[in-house]
């Protein structure tokens, strides 16, 4: 299991960031959660396999269609189990 808490900036408020991180990790079955961030960015902690932990991560460089991803920095987390993924209120 691998535990990685991922912040992206760039356009990434409003344009749907938050529910295509909750599609992608739902679909590689990643647990955890996603937030916008008061100085515009998103930030998500992701926990699962690291085959599907990367393949989130992947995607989150990539970002929604009408997104434009400058910057992804990426802290590795203690493991840690979790269950579902929500997005969460700005922090």
């Amino acid at each position: 299991m691998t535990s990685r808490r991922v912040t992206v900036t760039g356009r990434v408020q409003g344009v749907g960031f938050r529910w295509f991180v909750r599609a992608a990790a739902e679909t590689a079955g990643v647990s955890g959660w996603v937030r916008n961030q008061r100085d515009g960015a998103v930030m998500a902690e992701l926990h699962g396999r690291a085959d599907a932990v990367s393949q989130v991560t992947a995607a989150m460089r990539r970002g929604p269609h009408h997104a434009r991803v400058e910057q992804l920095t990426i802290e590795e987390l203690p493991e840690t189990d979790a269950a579902g993924f929500d997005i969460l209120s700005t922090s």
